[in-house]
């Protein structure tokens, strides 16, 4: 069956999907984006997620979408698509719309291109086995924050680590590292979960504030404070969190193993309690 999607108030199929060449998307990345989850076919934290888009909205002024209208549009693309009872994950992105090129905002404004798709969720990576990172410099813009579809840095640091057979790259900025270029980065460091502060030099991620809402809930020592790269093969654990890979522990960064190859107590522990957020 070809999937469904959602695109300006229209459900269709995706061939007949088409924007214009004149999208701001296209030509500038002037949008965002969101990447929701469901499990058996319940969203998990799709209020966060929504809330978020919103805020990303006020940031780049972008009118005319109501972001708490997008979650009957998510729920809709996963009965559509036959995944109403299914793990998946469902796409929405919102750009500024069509318009003549200018760097300047159209005058007067044009209504917002929106998109949607949903697929099902297939796990790439194993979290009893953990996953190897390398490093890279982080090269992206000043607000990191927004969940803007401008993400050429980090798909160039994401091509780095696919090209050396790793899951992740962990961006480091003036030697602390800051996040994974689709995933939040939390070190264990004598025994204290540790996760760089929430600056507009990450995004506010949802699992993120779920593992820490986590820790906070079983008494598991934490803080927002900079993990510097030097820490990173004497750590404790280290682990990535994030909507697809949920709490994954890293065993390997840049080729060299950390905490003896394997996944840590910590970490493993809040993937359980993560699970019972999710099941």
């Amino acid at each position: 069956m070809e999937p469904i999607v959602y695109l300006n108030g229209a459900y269709l199929p995706k061939s007949e999907a088409h924007l214009s060449p004149d999208d701001r998307g296209f030509l500038f990345a002037d949008g965002i984006y969101e990447v929701a989850r469901s499990y058996g076919g319940r969203f998990f934290a799709l209020d966060g997620h929504l809330a978020r888009m919103e805020r990303g909205l006020t940031a780049l002024r972008i009118r005319g979408v109501e972001p708490s209208a997008m979650a009957d549009v998510c729920r809709a693309l996963l009965v559509r698509n036959g995944l109403a009872e299914a793990d998946a994950i469902v796409y929405l992105q919102i750009t500024r719309g069509a318009a003549p090129r200018t760097h300047f905002f159209p005058d007067p404004a044009v209504p917002p291109t929106v998109y949607g798709m949903a697929n099902p969720m297939r796990a790439k990576w194993d979290a009893a086995q953990g996953v190897a990172v390398i490093t890279a410099p982080d090269q992206r813009w000043a607000r990191c924050d927004i969940k803007s579809v401008s993400l050429l840095p980090n798909c160039l640091a994401a091509e780095t680590a696919h090209a050396a057979g790793v899951a992740e790259a962990l961006l480091v900025r003036d030697g602390v590292v800051m996040e994974g270029t689709h995933t939040s980065f939390f070190g264990v460091v004598d025994g204290e979960v540790r996760t760089a502060p929430a600056t507009n030099y990450i995004l506010p991620s949802i699992t993120r504030g779920a593992v820490l809402g986590l820790c906070a809930a079983h008494d598991i020592p934490h803080r927002e404070t900079p993990v510097y790269v030097e820490e990173l093969v004497d750590a404790d654990e280290l682990f990535l969190a994030g909507t697809t890979m949920e709490v994954m522990p890293i065993v390997s960064v840049d080729g060299r193993a950390v905490a003896g190859g394997t996944p840590g107590p910590v970490a493993r522990r809040l993937l359980d309690l993560f699970h019972g957020l999710t099941g």
